[in-house]
Formats: C-alpha cells, sequence, structure tokens
C-alpha cells in the first residue's frame, strides 16, 4: 500500500466515520429532545397536581376546623350552664336535689346530638349527678381517672382524655371534654365531665369524604380520638408513632403538610394539620398518594399516546438508514476482521489450553528435580558431580522460565498486580535495557507530564519490556534506535485492537530494525513460533508479552515495515486508583521461625517428599496427608499445627483453597501456604489472602513465603470464597 493511497483510505474512513456518528446523533436525539420534553412537562403537571392536592387539603381542613371548634364551644356553653345550675350548691345539697339535676342535665344532653352524657363528680372523685341517672355514688370512684387526675393538678381549661370503653349509660366507644368545679375561692370542688361519642366524629368525617379520604382528630401527645376510615377502637388506643407529625408539633409548627404512611393500614398518603385554636388538638386530612399518582399518570397518558408513535417512526426511520449505511461501509471490513480474529482466537485458545493443561504436571516433575538437585548437593562433593549438578540446575530452571512463558501467554499465570505509574516506571526501565542491550544501541523514553496508572504486575510487565528490547536488539545487529514511549488514549472497539472500548494506556516499543514480513505477522505472538536460528530464541518472548497483556485486561498489536522497523504496542486498562512508587524502598528478607510443626497436604509422594526435606532444613517436624478430608482429619484430631502448607490441586473433589477456607473457620489460629504449579484457583487464592508460592520452588523461597504466612495470619483475615 502506497503512501498516497494509505491517506486517501484513512480519509475515506474518517468520512464513513463521521456519517455514521452523524446519524447515531440523530437517532439520539430522536429519543432524548422528546423525552426531554415529555419530563419537563410532566414535572409541571406533577407539580400543579400536587399543588392542587394541598389546596383541597387546606379546604379540608378547614371544614375539619371549624367542625370541630364548634363541638368544642358547644361543651364550653354547656359547662357554663351546669356551672350556673349548682352554683351555689354543696354535695350534699346535689345529692338531694339528684332526681331534678339529673333530668335538668338529661335535657342539656338531649338538645346537643354531639354529646352523650355529662357527670358532675366531688372532689373526691365520687359521681353526685348523671345525666343518665345511673350512677350509683359508693360504687365508682373516678380519682385515678386521666382526666380527674389532671384537673386536680391544674387550674383550669378544658381537658380532652383518651378514647374510654363503653360503659352503663354510655353505650359507644367515647371521650371526657372535662373542667374543674371550683369553690367560690377558686380551689378544686370537683369535676364537671361531658362524654363525646367518637362516632359523632367519624360519621361526620365519612359524610364529607368526597374529595379526600383520610381524617382524624389527635390530642398534641399523638393519640387518636377519632378517625376515617374507622378501624377497631381497641387499635386507637395504643398510641401513635406517626414521627413526622410528632417532630413538626415538637417544634411548634401549627400548620403542615406532608407525606408519610399510615401506621394502621400502612398506606402512603399526603397529609396536612392543623391545631385547633386554644385546645391541645389537632385535626388531620390525608389524599392517598397512589391515587394523586395515578390521576397524574392518566393525565399525562395522553402526551404519550399521541407522542410515542411518532419518535417510534423517527427513530426506526434514522435507525433504518443507519443501518444500510453502516453494512455499506463496514461489510467487508468487518467480516475480514472477524475472521481473522476468530482464527486467531481459536488458535491461540488451543494453545493456551493445551499449555494450561501441561504446566501443572511439568512444574511437580521440575519441583522434584529441583529439589533432589538440592539433596544432592549436601552429599556430593566431586568438581564433576557438582558440574553435573550445575547442569541440571541450570536446565531445571529454564524449564521453569519456559513454563512461566507459556503460563503468562495462556493468561493462566498467578499474576500480583499492583497499581503503576508508567510515566514514572518507563523511565526506571530505561536502566535496565541499557545493561541487557549493545551500545551501539541507543535508547529513547518518552513520557508524558500526566499520570499514566495502570494496574498490572510489575515483574511481569518487567519482563514484557525485556523481551520486547530483546527481540529489537535481535532485528538491530547493526546497531539502531529503540524508542519506548507511553500515552492514554481512549479504544472504541476497532478490530485492530480485538474490539476493546475505554481508557487505555498504550504502551509503544518501537525499533528500527530489519521489519517482519507480512507472511509472519499473523503468528509473531504465537509460543515457539521464531524466525531466529535455534540457538538464539525459543519463540516465547513475543507470546508472553501477548499473554500478560491480556491477563491484564489489554492486548498487544504490532505494525511493521521490511526495513524500516517495527512498532509493538501493548494497551492496558487506565487505572483510577493511586500508584504505588515507582521504586518501592528495599526491606531485608525476613528469616523464618525455625521451630514448630508443619502439616503436608500432598497427593505426589515424590513432590512430598521434596516438601518436606525443605521444611526439615527449615528447622520444622512434618506431618504428610494426601488430600484434603485427610488434613481435616489430621487437625481433628490433633490440632497443635504451626502451620499448613499444601498444594491447591488435590484430588477428591476439594483443593487447597476449599482446605484453606475450612481451616480459617474450625482453626483460625493456624496460618496456611499454598503452593501450585499451576492451578485455576491460584488468582481466587491471592485474592481471598490466603499466600501462594510457585512451583517450582527452592529453600530459600519457601523460607520467605512461610514468614510472609505467618505474619499474615497475625492480621484478621478476608473472608474466603468459594474456590473455582
Amino acid at each position: 500500500m502506497t503512501v498516497e493511497h494509505g491517506q486517501s483510505h484513512r480519509a475515506v474512513q474518517s468520512e464513513r466515520h463521521a456519517a455514521v456518528r452523524l446519524l447515531k446523533a440523530l437517532m439520539v436525539a430522536s429519543v432524548l429532545l422528546p423525552m426531554a420534553l415529555f419530563a419537563i412537562t410532566a414535572w409541571v403537571d406533577y407539580r400543579n397536581f400536587e399543588r392542587i392536592t394541598n389546596e383541597r387539603i387546606d379546604r379540608s381542613l378547614d371544614i375539619l376546623h371549624e367542625h370541630s371548634l364548634k363541638v368544642l364551644e358547644t361543651t364550653e356553653r354547656a359547662y357554663a350552664e351546669v356551672n350556673e345550675v349548682v352554683r351555689g350548691m354543696s354535695d350534699n345539697d346535689i345529692r338531694l336535689n339528684e332526681a331534678a339535676l339529673n333530668k335538668r342535665l338529661k335535657q342539656i344532653v338531649t338538645g346537643t346530638p354531639q354529646m352523650q352524657g355529662i357527670e358532675i363528680i366531688d372532689r373526691d372523685g365520687h359521681p353526685l349527678v348523671s345525666s343518665n341517672g345511673l350512677l350509683t355514688p359508693g360504687d365508682i370512684d373516678f380519682s385515678k381517672a386521666e382526666y380527674f387526675t389532671a384537673l386536680k393538678s391544674r387550674e383550669g381549661g378544658t381537658y380532652v382524655s383518651t378514647i374510654n370503653a363503653p360503659r352503663p349509660g354510655v353505650p359507644g366507644y367515647f371521650i371526657s371534654l372535662s373542667q374543674r368545679r371550683p369553690w367560690d375561692d377558686g380551689t378544686f370542688n370537683g369535676v364537671i365531665s361531658i362524654a363525646v361519642p367518637t362516632s359523632y366524629f367519624e360519621n361526620f368525617y365519612a359524610h364529607i369524604s368526597d374529595t379526600v379520604d383520610y381524617f382524624a382528630l389527635v390530642r398534641a401527645d399523638g393519640h387518636f380520638l377519632a378517625r376515617y376510615p374507622v378501624v377497631s377502637p381497641a387499635s386507637l388506643l395504643s398510641f401513635d408513632d406517626d414521627k413526622d407529625f410528632r417532630t413538626r408539633i415538637a417544634h411548634g409548627h401549627d400548620y403542615s403538610i406532608y407525606t408519610a404512611e399510615s401506621p394502621y393500614d400502612h398506606i402512603t398518603r399526603r397529609i396536612g394539620y392543623r391545631k385547633i385554636a386554644g385546645y391541645p388538638l389537632y385535626v388531620l386530612v390525608g389524599v392517598e398518594w397512589k391515587a394523586i399518582v395515578s390521576e397524574w399518570l392518566r393525565y399525562n397518558i395522553n402526551y404519550l399516546i399521541f407522542g410515542a408513535p411518532l419518535m417510534v417512526f423517527l427513530f426506526a426511520v434514522l435507525g433504518l438508514a443507519l443501518r444500510r449505511t453502516q453494512r455499506l461501509y463496514d461489510e467487508s471490513e468487518r467480516r475480514e476482521a472477524v475472521e481473522n480474529a476468530l482464527r486467531h482466537a481459536q488458535r491461540m485458545e488451543a494453545i493456551g489450553q493445551l499449555t494450561g493443561g501441561v504446566a501443572h504436571d511439568f512444574n511437580n516433575l521440575l519441583m522434584i528435580i529441583s529439589g533432589s538437585v538440592q539433596r544432592l548437593r549436601r552429599e556430593l562433593t566431586d568438581k564433576k558431580s557438582l558440574r553435573l549438578l550445575d547442569m541440571i540446575g541450570t536446565a531445571t530452571h529454564r524449564g521453569e522460565t519456559l513454563t512461566r512463558h507459556l503460563l503468562t501467554y495462556s493468561r493462566r499465570q498467578t499474576l500480583t498486580p499492583e497499581v503503576i505509574d508508567l510515566a514514572q516506571r518507563l523511565p526506571v526501565l530505561r536502566e535496565l535495557l541499557t545493561r541487557s542491550l549493545r551500545t551501539d544501541i541507543e535508547i529513547n523514553v518518552e513520557v508524558p507530564d500526566t499520570v499514566c496508572a495502570v494496574r498490572v504486575d510489575p515483574s511481569e510487565f518487567e519482563l514484557a519490556i525485556l523481551n520486547l528490547a530483546v527481540n529489537a536488539k535481535d532485528a538491530m545487529p547493526n546497531g539502531g534506535a529503540l524508542s519506548m514511549s507511553a500515552r492514554p488514549v481512549t479504544l472504541k472497539g476497532d478490530a485492530s485492537e480485538e474490539g476493546l472500548s475505554g481508557d487505555f494506556v498504550a504502551v509503544y516499543v518501537a525499533d528500527t530494525g530489519q521489519g517482519i514480513p507480512a507472511d509472519v505477522m499473523m503468528r509473531v505472538f504465537e509460543p515457539f513460533f521464531t524466525t531466529k536460528d535455534v540457538s538464539k530464541g525459543t519463540g516465547l518472548g513475543l507470546s508472553q508479552v501477548y499473554g500478560f497483556a491480556k491477563q491484564s485486561g489489554g492486548t498487544a498489536t504490532v505494525t511493521s515495515t521490511e526495513g524500516q522497523g517495527t512498532t509493538v504496542t501493548l494497551y492496558l486498562p487506565r487505572s483510577l486508583e493511586q500508584p504505588q512508587p515507582a521504586e518501592p524502598p528495599l526491606q531485608a528478607p525476613a528469616q523464618a521461625e525455625a521451630a514448630g510443626t508443619v502439616l503436608l497436604v500432598e497427593d505426589d509422594v515424590d513432590v512430598a517428599d521434596v516438601g518436606a526435606s525443605y521444611m526439615r532444613q527449615l528447622g520444622y517436624r512434618v506431618r504428610s496427608v494426601a488430600d484434603v478430608q485427610a488434613a481435616l482429619a489430621a487437625l481433628q484430631v490433633d490440632a497443635q499445627v504451626d502451620l499448613v502448607f499444601s498444594d491447591i490441586m488435590m484430588p477428591g473433589g476439594r483443593n487447597g483453597l476449599d482446605l484453606a477456607r475450612e481451616i480459617g473457620e474450625r482453626f483460625p489460629h493456624i496460618p496456611v501456604l499454598l503452593t501450585t504449579g499451576y492451578s485455576a484457583s491460584a488468582q481466587d487464592a491471592a485474592r481471598y489472602g490466603v499466600v501462594v508460592l510457585q512451583k517450582p520452588y527452592d529453600l530459600e523461597s519457601l523460607r520467605r513465603h512461610v514468614r510472609e504466612a505467618m505474619e499474615q495470619a497475625r492480621v484478621p483475615p478476608a473472608a474466603l470464597g468459594v474456590a473455582g
């Protein structure tokens, strides 16, 4: 492809993308604009409905206030009339004229339907006379009654009692409106009590319930005196726990409108209340919230009936235009990209599954070999044998490195990610590359002033950069330039970046070497594929780079022109977390305590033998079992264990992570150290806070991880999840 053709192709692509973006913007506008207009209109209507509801509540409160005040004023006139009738009469005089007074009180009650009875009570709480004529002074004592004790201790005013149960002469539930009957000098001489039936208020509320559905008469302390809809009178005797109402009146608000749920029928209502002037009483009016919303919805549904079909039609037309345009623009390119990506993904997945499948057994073999080498080093002393052991050790280390590369490629390597700033880390890596490359290769690093934070395993990232640098060195046998740079990018799901979208940090590693032929480009990330001589490479460098990027949530791409060089790009998801320091302070390795008992859980006899040998070298006594069930049984018998050291992959349907979780629940004082050559549960173990040691390991690595497991056991452990 010539430069002119490439520029023309990019221009066409840009125009096509602009056309698609315009159609998408129009589609979004065809939905958002009508919805925004509808939302604004609905909100305005809702406020109007709320205002109208509040006005209805206000009008109903006026009616209830006027009605309640009329009842109270009528009782006030009755008090005055009764006081006038018995003025100057002693208690004995009243008893002597009981029949005439009963008749007079009955006439007062008969003329006022809101009153059910009148009683005159002496200073000791015994009734003197009653409108129903059924009271026997020696049998009844009102001295403990609520209203009597309240009026005896205060000077004036009308006391409103809570609801009283029916009694002889007063057949229904009622409230008592009572006043003091004073002597001429103002001292307490008894009580005049008027019974007002609750049904009088309830019947009135039912009569005016055409505009609102809830009425109540409430004392200032929250006790209900009457309510509509009517509930069991016994339940109205209980204290009302309406916090909104009590809070408002406690702050001195004599009038308010609020929304609350009724403690009786659990219906949410818009409620208004008003204090009755001169009395510790409040009238309440409410409208069911669901009715308000339903009325508002019925009103606004008309907008949807007319507007929704038009919006859907316009959206469908634009969607059809967009679909046709995208088909014309993207059909051929998308098909080719999808087919290439599918073939590439299938090939990569097949190789990855094969790699992960053999990694565990291969690392166990390396574990046995490396452990045996360590044993023989202590037993053999002649130089020839030691040289052979060195060769075996070197080969074992190479095998470990190969397995690590393969696991990274197949995205099954156990990572320990940290948040690092690539704008700080790349300049630090320049020193490492200077020592690894030839002096005829110039190294350039360019990073932005902004933070380029990513969450990756720092060791695997450095290994990936080193692998790219080594590849670049081999591509520049006569010297050249290696450039590294990083910058934030936003991907948009293009096939060239494997469909990734979102915020990423792109790391570019470019050389001025020989370049890569076009027929090789699709295979550069495959493990063991290499164009180098047999002695110059394994073909795992770029596969490690690709696997690391994929396992970190990104990808790797390569572009190259023969004779002009190659650029490999790592796309790593950008992190918003605070990055770790570029060069954390070094700490001296901690030494493990050389004492105690270790429970070793390993199903491979040879691997268990190596692990037990290492533990004994660290000074531990070793008890060995072959599976999770045996380990739990051993701990149940004797839990005097200082550490459980277990493989993750185990027979019997339960793995090492299951064992760690069980120990955390049943034996929380016992530290757990897990090891694995490869296990899909290793990442889960690390994520849930269990220390994991990779096979093959040596004595020093085991010592460090034992100390880490011991120290971590002193911290309250995170909850372990179910192993995958």
